[in-house]
């Protein structure tokens, strides 16, 4: 449904940090984090909304959370 990729190059390797907004058949929303290094699996984090407008609220906080941190979408440059 809604997906951000932020990718962070720095030492001691390159990061990624993924939130993931998606609908599910209990008719619930659930916001998927997702964070580790690149080329491996990482951790998860799974949170569940009542509404798509309250989970997309907290998908954009994370994903600004996450740019403060030094993370940028991908594709994007400098």
């Amino acid at each position: 449904m809604l997906n951000f990729l932020l990718i962070r190059n720095a030492r001691p390797g390159p990061r990624f940090y993924r939130v993931e907004v998606a609908y599910n058949l209990f008719g619930e929303y659930s916001v998927v984090r997702e964070w580790g290094a690149r080329g491996r699996n990482g951790q998860q984090l799974l949170v569940w909304f009542s509404n798509l407008r309250e989970a997309c609220q907290a998908a954009e906080g994370w994903r600004r959370r996450a740019m403060r941190r030094g993370y940028d979408m991908e594709g994007s440059s400098r």
